[in-house]
């Protein structure tokens, strides 16, 4: 079968799909990457057009197949230890506050994608904490499929070029024989980190409250009506004096929230 291109109007169809749905703004320029991504899609089924394909998953009477959409439309590039300064204020300003405090510690990676970032925050917890503390990183992602893939905590060794050779040695395990050039966090480290797909547009309460929320590189697929939702309801989960750190490249300016910069990108309950 040869590439099926998507006409402007299919294009459309599936960004007002995406907003309803999950939230997220896809840009004129995400043309090609929903054609490319679909396409897979559309040739895997023996679908015609990406009209057809659109009617099957928004029909409601394929739900896997729906959800796989949505993964593939929502799932974001990271890796270990992005943005490291975070992870710096993390360990020497904000951990050495909770440790007076006799409560577990609770931390979200609130888009955790495959599952970087999260495995990231206990490996910080884990060194300043302790292993066996009370504390536990929580990871949400919108999708089920890098949510399933997270839980394994299996990566490529080109992936890990940002975790400290001191955390490597300690809470990760070189793969050998079939699983060769592979890397995976250490199954005691893992049990610490609990992963659970979530909508952020959808109510959170049933999660709990967190000292930490880390909400970043994932404001930026959202208009600003849907980021303000999105950051008042995730600011709900924090417990009082949290914090709420948000990617480099995005902004809270002129969403009028209750909260207050602590320094650029972290924020804590006005």
């Amino acid at each position: 079968m040869s590439d099926i291109l998507i006409s402007q109007n299919e294009f459309e169809q599936f960004r007002a799909l995406m907003r309803r749905v999950a939230g997220v703004e896809l840009s004129p320029q995400k043309k090609s990457l929903v054609s490319g991504r679909l396409g897979r899609r559309l040739r895997a089924l023996g679908l015609v057009s990406f009209g057809e394909y659109f009617r099957l998953v928004a029909g409601g009477t394929d739900p896997q197949e729906y959800e796989r959409m949505v993964d593939l439309l929502t799932t974001h590039e990271t890796y270990f230890f992005r943005e490291p300064g975070h992870f710096d204020y993390l360990a020497d300003v904000v951990l050495p506050q909770l440790r007076t405090d006799r409560r577990s510690v609770r931390v979200w990676s609130a888009a955790s994608s495959s599952g970087e970032e999260a495995y990231s925050l206990a490996m910080v917890l884990a060194d300043r904490l302790g292993i066996d503390a009370q504390w536990e990183v929580f990871a949400s992602d919108i999708s089920r499929e890098v949510v399933d893939k997270a839980r394994g905590g299996i990566y490529a060794m080109q992936r890990i070029d940002g975790i400290p050779s001191d955390y490597l040695r300690r809470f990760c395990l070189r793969g050998v024989g079939s699983r060769e050039g592979t890397l995976q966090v250490d199954p005691e480290l893992r049990r610490r980190v609990r992963f659970a797909q979530v909508n952020l547009n959808e109510q959170l309460a049933r999660i709990g409250d967190f000292d930490v929320i880390f909400l970043r590189n994932v404001l930026i697929y959202f208009d600003l009506p849907t980021k303000r939702r999105i950051v008042e309801r995730v600011a709900r989960q924090l417990r009082p004096g949290g914090w709420l750190f948000i990617g480099h490249s995005e902004s809270l300016n002129g969403l009028d929230l209750p909260l207050s910069q602590a320094r650029p990108t972290i924020y804590r309950p006005a």
